[in-house]
């Protein structure tokens, strides 16, 4: 039982993780695009069903780390390190999807520049969780 919850787990991090990194670059394409609006309205759309897409997944996610957690007891220093870095990865997920909301509600967007840089973050973020599972080093 532990590995089919452990499996479905990973997939909806993987899942969330799409979306952490998707949802930056239809930032970055609104920015772009401000003059278009048929253009801009689809690109909203799809960013508002992302975000929602990547609120599910993060949820399933979180239930099944919770279950892990509790009833298989995985614990270990490693696991706060992980921990504190994925809250840091939702934070920039929630930073995107409330300048998504912003721009519905028309106010304006950092730079294409800036919103580039920001959507390389996570990338740096995961390596270091991945690390932290796999090596699990302290």
């Amino acid at each position: 039982m532990y590995f089919w919850i452990k499996t479905a787990h990973l997939v909806f991090v993987i899942a969330w993780m799409a979306t952490v990194f998707y949802l930056p670059r239809i930032l970055v394409n609104l920015s772009e695009t401000s003059s278009q609006p048929e253009v801009q309205a689809r690109l909203l759309m799809m960013g508002k069903k992302l975000y929602r897409f990547g609120h599910n997944m993060f949820g399933l996610a979180l239930i099944l780390g919770l279950v892990l957690w509790l009833y298989f007891h995985i614990s270990g220093g490693w696991l706060h390190a992980k921990l504190t870095l994925v809250v840091l990865l939702l934070a920039h997920f929630i930073i995107a999807g409330r300048w998504l909301k912003g721009v519905e509600k028309g106010l304006a967007l950092p730079s294409s520049k800036a919103l580039r840089w920001f959507n390389e973050l996570p990338v740096l973020l995961l390596v270091a969780v991945v690390y932290l599972v796999l090596a699990k080093p302290f």
